[in-house]
């Protein structure tokens, strides 16, 4: 059985974190350094929430496979005719990074260390598999049984 989760939004990296300061228990306190991965991760959480109600999906803890087309905004100076790839930031695996910690957050999986075996791909609007129309990301998600 695969699961699809369509998240539509602005795909966003998991950056670096920077250093605030010590709490009071002497942990370090560390903030994002990119305004723009909480909402991805509140997006993506919230489409993986509603997938994992309509399915009534049981907590996956099994190996994993995952697959992930992030379609990013196409830049006005790219070509408008013919397909071209987004070979520019944001990084692919950062993207991969902000996602799976969002889908943990959403309770789909115990861990994303569960995750195998991973694809992922970046796109723009409309132009390759699984490409949205829109900003966002197509994510499937497969058991991988022994």
């Amino acid at each position: 059985m695969s699961i699809r989760i369509v998240v539509y939004g602005s795909p966003a990296p998991q950056g670096s974190k920077s250093f605030k300061g010590l709490a009071k228990s002497g942990r370090a306190i560390l903030a994002e350094s990119s305004k723009k991965v909480r909402p991805w991760r509140q997006d993506v959480k919230a489409a993986a929430e509603q997938v994992r109600a309509q399915l009534g999906l049981a907590l996956l803890d099994e190996p994993l496979c995952v697959r992930m087309t992030f379609t990013l905004p196409k830049p006005t100076s790219a070509p408008k005719r013919r397909v071209t790839l987004p070979s520019k930031l944001p990084d692919l695996s950062k993207l991969v990074r902000s996602t799976e910690d969002a889908i943990t957050d959403a309770g789909v999986w115990r861990d994303d260390a569960r995750v195998v075996e991973c694809t992922a791909s970046k796109r723009y609007p409309g132009e390759g598999v699984d490409a949205l129309d829109a900003p966002g990301c197509v994510i499937e998600i497969e058991r991988l049984l022994p």
